[in-house]
């Protein structure tokens, strides 16, 4: 298989992402919304014929290929040789997307869809998940682009994708700022974390204590916190150094990451004061708020069920 990708590099070069994760993380979905914004689609695209693929007639447009344990030669070192081969071609732009989800949700997705795992067809689902996300470990950990799905919507992850694969994205490295709350752990795929639990919590002053960092008094609130510009300004000054490094090195993604003791006011606050430092410096950003995006989606399910 070495062989026959090395044969590939008298083409012009061929944008190639590689879309893969647990089964049930919304791969499928990823697949098709990829097509939907202008890529050839290929789903479950046996490892051996990717060199045939790249071999043949030239493609006019970027790949986007899905790749799981139901692929007939999937293997984890399989697909790891893959990947380093294709970062050698210098005709070809790889980029590994990663569809992640915690083991709850998975399991939860499979009640729902009385589907059978395909890593446990007469075993639980459970079973089956938990032997394909530790057959994942180390391909998750070389995601250029890693998306959490577990609190996504259908449509969240549409956009998702849209956003860092459009071929209207012109720009070479998308930035994701996140904030978290430590009590629910860190999130998976964050790149870069700073802890914000050091500044003034707004969540002691009872007339700020119901909102949150988006808003202006809980902003000017923290920002009079003595050690708040000097640990804001050495943030910025760090991104202006490491972003334009970072697209030297090839990095596609980068994912920083915000957290406090509740996930509501610091680390709101200091994600969305960086998102709009980049923005003004014209990069292209993106912004989550785990806790808050958690305590809408449970408060739209509550007010389901009251209306049931």
């Amino acid at each position: 298989m070495n062989d026959a990708l090395n044969k590939t590099i008298s083409k012009t070069a061929q944008r190639v992402v590689l879309v893969t994760g647990p089964s049930g993380a919304g791969r499928s979905t990823s697949i098709k919304v990829l097509e939907d914004v202008g890529y050839e689609a290929i789903d479950n695209l046996p490892l051996s014929l990717l060199p045939r693929l790249l071999a043949g007639s030239p493609i006019d447009r970027p790949l986007a290929l899905g790749l799981d344990v139901r692929n007939r030669d999937f293997s984890t070192t399989a697909l790891l040789e893959t990947i380093d081969m294709l970062s050698q071609m210098d005709d070809v732009k790889a980029e590994l997307l990663y569809l992640d989800c915690n083991l709850d949700i998975l399991a939860r997705r499979y009640s729902e869809t009385r589907r059978r795992h395909p890593l446990a067809p007469a075993e639980t689902p459970v079973q089956g998940i938990r032997r394909e996300i530790d057959l994942l470990v180390p391909i998750q950990a070389r995601a250029d682009v890693l998306i959490d799905t577990s609190n996504l919507s259908p449509h969240e992850l549409c956009a998702e994708i849209e956003h860092w694969y459009a071929p209207d994205a012109g720009q070479r490295l998308a930035v994701s700022v996140h904030s978290f709350s430590y009590k629910r752990g860190i999130p998976r795929g964050v790149d870069m974390i700073f802890d914000c639990r050091f500044l003034k919590n707004p969540y002691w002053e009872e007339s700020l204590r119901n909102l949150d960092g988006r808003n202006i008094e809980v902003a000017k609130y923290i920002a009079t916190d003595a050690r708040f510009s000097s640990f804001f300004n050495k943030v910025v000054d760090l991104m202006e150094m490491l972003l334009p490094a970072y697209i030297d090195e090839g990095k596609a993604h980068l994912s920083i990451g915000f957290g406090c003791t509740g996930g509501q006011h610091r680390s709101v606050a200091v994600a969305e004061k960086l998102v709009n430092a980049l923005v003004e410096k014209k990069w292209q950003v993106s912004i989550r708020h785990r806790e808050m995006e958690r305590r809408a989606l449970l408060e739209s399910t509550q007010k389901r069920g009251d209306k049931a």
